[in-house]
């Protein structure tokens, strides 16, 4: 069978931790950020881990989540 490929956008928006977890950026923090607190930026700072909802699609376009990093 012929190798699948990764969907580039998708490998650079998410990425998988050794446990298997796919994790994303937060939203709210391109730009605009003058008019926000410190706090509020720090609190968008971390990666968090995706919804049960999105996780299969996001895994069609990750075949190879070892490598997508």
């Amino acid at each position: 069978m012929p190798k699948m490929k990764t969907h580039k956008s998708g490998a650079k928006r998410y990425r998988v931790t050794a446990t298997g977890k796919v994790m994303r950026a937060q939203a709210f923090r391109g730009h605009l950020n003058v008019t926000k607190s410190s706090r509020r930026k720090r609190r968008l700072n971390p990666d968090v881990v995706i919804s049960t909802a999105n996780e299969k699609k996001i895994r069609l376009e990750l075949p190879y989540p070892k490598y997508s990093r």
